[in-house]
């Protein structure tokens, strides 16, 4: 199964936003997740590439995958255990 198929508890539209914006929105849905849970984000924002895997390792979230497509970049995200 690609992770394009997992199925996700909540998805994130970060679409249009710049630093630091999708950042400080992924921290609240995040919140909002159930343990475990898998959040799907969609972003324009290239610094998100970099931003997105260091808010996951700083917070103990596991970056299931990310890809890019046309401009738009996609993270999978499951929220730490508690």
């Amino acid at each position: 199964m690609s992770v394009a198929d997992l199925p996700v508890d909540g998805i994130l539209d970060a679409t249009g936003l710049n630093c630091p914006e999708p950042v400080m929105m992924l921290h609240q849905h995040i919140r909002d997740l159930a343990a475990g849970g898998v959040l799907k984000v969609i972003a324009t924002d290239p610094s998100t590439r970099r931003d997105i895997p260091k808010f996951c390792v700083f917070l103990d979230h596991e970056l299931l995958g990310q890809t890019e497509e046309a401009g738009t970049y996609l993270y999978w995200i499951r929220k730490k255990q508690d």
